[in-house]
């Protein structure tokens, strides 16, 4: 392979990745737990947008159950996000081959 192919390989990878980085800010993945009963709305860069709780979850007798329904609710949106992240970059990749260890985007 000839260094000016590879260049032109990296340019396009910076350039798809700076796309991909603007979609995810974008992007909302929602995430639930409880049964449905707390749901919890993330952008693609894992910043939460927004979180629901249904009223008859507020009971200042239960408050831990609920911190743990938010905590999961938040886990699970993350781990869609991540999963989307992973599924886009691999298709962005094209067969392209890192090293181990190494996680896009930077």
């Amino acid at each position: 392979m000839n260094i000016g192919k590879m260049m032109r390989q990296v340019q396009d990878m910076q350039a798809k990745m700076g796309d991909m980085q603007n979609r995810l800010g974008e992007l909302e993945v929602s995430g639930q737990s409880g049964g449905g009963l707390v749901c919890v709305t993330l952008n693609g860069k894992a910043e939460m947008r927004k979180i629901s709780i249904d009223p008859k979850l507020i009971d200042p007798s239960e408050k831990e159950m609920l911190e743990d329904l938010v905590v999961a609710a938040f886990n699970d949106a993350k781990a869609k996000v991540e999963a989307h992240i992973a599924t886009e970059t691999e298709k962005m990749m094209g067969g392209i081959q890192l090293p181990p260890g190494v996680k896009l985007p930077f």
